[in-house]
């Protein structure tokens, strides 16, 4: 998953700022193409968009599996700019379970 700049989602009647992206590959037929279903979700994980984008013709002969490169692919097909890795949180030590 990554950050991305706050992007104003209309949502149940109010506007929330989607902060993380969320994309994996659902479908894809080697030499041709590849979906990609993709999350738009706030800090809280509350989903606010969710959909599927085809990577067709000249993308998917760049993509060639590289992960950044899918990643800027979706960002930019959604008009999102990445800012950054979602950090992965780190279980707790010995001495914090036992706290």
């Amino acid at each position: 998953m990554k950050t991305i700049e706050p992007q104003p989602i209309w949502y149940q009647g109010q506007e929330i700022d989607a902060t993380v992206l969320n994309t994996f590959a659902t479908n894809v037929t080697l030499g041709t193409s590849a979906t990609f279903a993709f999350v738009l979700q706030n800090d809280t994980g509350l989903q606010l968009n969710t959909g599927s984008l085809l990577m067709i013709g000249e993308d998917y002969i760049l993509w060639s599996s590289d992960d950044s490169y899918a990643w800027d692919w979706v960002a930019a097909q959604l008009k999102v700019t990445i800012t950054g890795d979602v950090p992965t949180p780190t279980p707790p030590t010995n001495q914090e379970t036992i706290a």
